[in-house]
This record gives C-alpha cells, structure tokens and sequence, in this order.
C-alpha cells in the first residue's frame, strides 16, 4: 500500500510541476492545484495511517497505537486554503485575460 501511496503522490508532484512550466496561465493553476494535493497527500501519509485505531486516547490505552489528529487538521486546513487560493488565482486569471487579450504568463502570444 505504502508503494502505491508514493507513486500517486510522486505522479502529483511531477504532474504539478510539469503543468507549472506551461505557457498558458490556467495550465500553471491546474499545476499548482495538483502540486497542492501532492503535498496534502504527503503530509496525509506523514500521520502514519493506522487503521481501527481509536481517535481518542482512552484509559489504558498504549498512547503509540492511537490515531494522530494533526496531519489530519493540517490536511483539512490546506484543503480550505487551496480552494480559497485556487478561486482567487482564477478571479485574476479572468481579469489579467481582459486586460490583456491573452492568457498566456509572459502576456505575449508566441511568434507576435
């Protein structure tokens, strides 16, 4: 499972970054949204993934087999934060694009 994991979170991450080279301006925020969900993945796996594990220490419980609610919260709050982000780059986009004529990143159309 562990290899599995790893390979679709690499597939993410060299997917990201790829996507962020590209000239046109909603290939690079595709980019940076997958970059984002490789990372959340990453700390996601982070947690160790333990599974039957009680949330919640109990009385008695060994304090080592319990599940870890940080990488979960940290991936919760980065999941919010991406979408706010990925909205605004989009607002920008849309704005940049009007003002422009083009949807590329340097503003310029190849060959003009």
């Amino acid at each position: 499972m562990e290899i599995v994991l790893s390979l679709g979170i690499g597939l993410f991450a060299a997917s990201g970054v790829w996507l962020l080279l590209r000239p046109r301006t909603f290939q690079v925020v595709l980019g940076l949204s997958l970059l984002t969900y490789a990372v959340n993945l990453f700390i996601f796996a982070m947690g160790r993934l333990t599974i039957g594990a009680p949330p919640v220490l109990e009385a008695g419980a060994d304090a080592a087999r319990i599940a870890d609610p940080v990488p979960q919260a940290l991936v919760l709050t980065a999941l919010v934060i991406s979408f706010a982000l990925t909205a605004l780059f989009l607002v920008v986009l849309l704005a940049a694009r009007g003002i422009t004529g083009s949807d590329h990143v340097d503003g310029r159309e190849p060959g003009a």
